[in-house]
């Protein structure tokens, strides 16, 4: 499990790069536009580097082992809506802003998830 997490969030960095070089060589989007794919690809990175570092320490299987795939998870639901909502508001004109903060009680918890399980998945049994 953990090197599915860990091939999705390298997927998911590398789509953050990509979807930034887009926004910042193209004139496709306007000023308010711009923010938003700048706020989502931001978003996306850091919780792309999170199931990361996540997967890493999903290796040792320790206890907290189901804690930290519910970590990734939560990441992982957090980037799709989150940043998917930005993306979606900015490349078409449907208004996906109310789905925006449930992307980010999503990371609030993956991060809670990692704080719990973190510790307890390096130490040794």
């Amino acid at each position: 499990m953990s090197r599915f997490f860990f091939f999705i969030a390298a997927l998911l960095a590398g789509l953050s790069v990509a979807m930034g070089a887009y926004s910042a060589h193209s004139d496709v989007f306007d000023e308010v536009q711009l923010l938003w794919v700048d706020k989502g690809v931001r978003y996306q990175m850091y919780h792309a580097l999170a199931m990361l570092i996540t997967s890493l320490a999903m290796q040792n299987k320790r206890k907290t082992y189901l804690l930290l795939i519910f970590a990734n998870l939560c990441f992982l639901s957090g980037i799709l809506l989150f940043s998917g909502s930005l993306y979606v508001m900015a490349i078409s004109s449907l208004d996906a802003g109310y789905i925006t903060p449930t992307g980010g009680i999503l990371f609030l918890a993956g991060w809670l998830l990692l704080a719990i399980g973190g510790p307890g998945a390096a130490s040794k049994r």
